[in-house]
């Protein structure tokens, strides 16, 4: 058992490491006991408790109104860690300066920066949007739907990455890909990235934008690039979304081919 004293004396320390991390203590609060909560008093997952808030609290063909209602249950109600309204601003410009044909997303989770993304596209361009935990892809569908996107605009396609990305010339015609949009697990931005070069999917001035590699962090991923030698590449500073001082950053690639 641990003396008064010795709690005392580490004291000074325990409070200055809460004062310094208390957004992380807060995020966690938020994303982790929260949730647990909500999910036992009401039998709905947090995707579902959001959907339910969307249908109700937005317009139907209205991509705008359904972000909006999907960023104030986020910030006020309950955490979710879509892209979000700050970083998704980088996103829509980027979008809107390369009017990209063909766009991959890997990670639709809720549907939000799918939606995003397919009201920035130029007409004629389709997005394939990847997830691969059913139960999201669900909500996924319904909420794309709701915002007024058909099959033609954007595809969903429910299976683990590593699988689809292969079968993208075989099964979905494609030769090359415009734009790409991480947003999926973290460990899976490195191999991804290999599987589009190794597949061929990437074709010079191919870009890429990849969320949160700063925060959780896909420390893997950067190393690559500062060695590869085949991308520019640059990071967009930025806070996690819906929260204040949790450093994060978006890196932008574009690709230069084999030097």
């Amino acid at each position: 058992m641990v003396s008064p004293a010795i709690a005392l004396a580490f004291l000074p320390l325990v409070l200055t490491l809460i004062i310094r991390y208390r957004h992380y203590f807060v995020l966690f609060y938020r994303a982790v006991l929260v949730r647990i909560w909500k999910d036992c008093a009401t039998g709905l997952s947090r995707e579902e408790r959001v959907y339910q808030y969307v249908l109700t609290h937005s317009t139907p063909g209205d991509p705008d109104s359904i972000l909006e209602a999907f960023d104030f249950w986020c910030s006020k109600v309950e955490y979710i860690s879509n892209i979000g309204p700050k970083k998704g601003k980088i996103l829509d410009r980027l979008l809107m300066e390369q009017s990209p044909l063909t766009v991959l997303e890997l990670g639709s989770h809720c549907g939000y920066s799918t939606i995003r993304i397919a009201r920035a596209l130029p007409l004629g361009a389709r997005l394939y949007s990847i997830e691969m935990d059913q139960r999201n892809a669900a909500i996924a569908e319904k909420i794309i739907r709701l915002a007024g996107f058909d099959d033609d605009t954007v595809e969903l396609i429910v299976k683990p990455s590593d699988e689809v990305i292969p079968q993208m010339r075989s099964n979905y015609g494609l030769e090359r890909l415009d734009f790409v949009f991480m947003d999926h697990w973290k460990k899976c931005y490195l191999p991804d990235l290999q599987l589009l070069e190794e597949c061929g999917l990437l074709g010079k001035g191919s870009m890429i934008l990849a969320d949160n590699v700063l925060f959780p962090g896909a420390p893997k991923f950067l190393r690559y690039l500062r060695k590869c030698g085949l991308y520019e590449w640059k990071i967009h500073r930025a806070t996690l979304e819906y929260s204040r001082g949790i450093r994060d950053g978006m890196a932008e690639l574009v690709y230069q081919g084999i030097k």
